[in-house]
């Protein structure tokens, strides 16, 4: 079993920056992959980045230059350092992670980016 508690969202001015954080437990979590998702309103789920157990990452076109993830395998934290941010960046932003078929999912954070 898997828990993700996310936590960092909040309210920023376009330009500003935010740094999410997703502490997880349960599980070995070194050699696992996670990800960060976000679902902004009236819209889908959307994949942003993943970070694998080597620590190789990758994003979604739309947040590439100015979004960072990281890990931290000893806390079992990972993090997404977003700058630059956008209005169309607000959303509910998850943590995710998974084991074989099973998908866990945190609560999510709010990140709401005025104009």
């Amino acid at each position: 079993q898997v828990q993700l508690v996310e936590s960092g969202g909040g309210l920023v001015q376009a330009g500003g920056s935010l740094r999410l954080s997703c502490a997880a437990s349960g599980s070995i979590f070194s050699i696992y992959a996670m990800s960060w998702y976000r679902q902004a309103p009236g819209k889908q789920r959307e994949w942003v980045s993943t970070i694998t157990s080597g620590g190789s990452t990758d994003y979604t076109d739309s947040v590439k230059g100015r979004f960072t993830i990281s890990r931290d395998n000893a806390k079992k934290m990972v993090y997404l350092q977003m700058n630059s941010l956008k209005p169309e960046d607000t959303a509910v932003y998850y943590c995710n992670t998974a084991r074989g078929v099973m998908a866990y999912w945190g609560k999510g954070t709010l990140v709401t980016v005025s104009s």
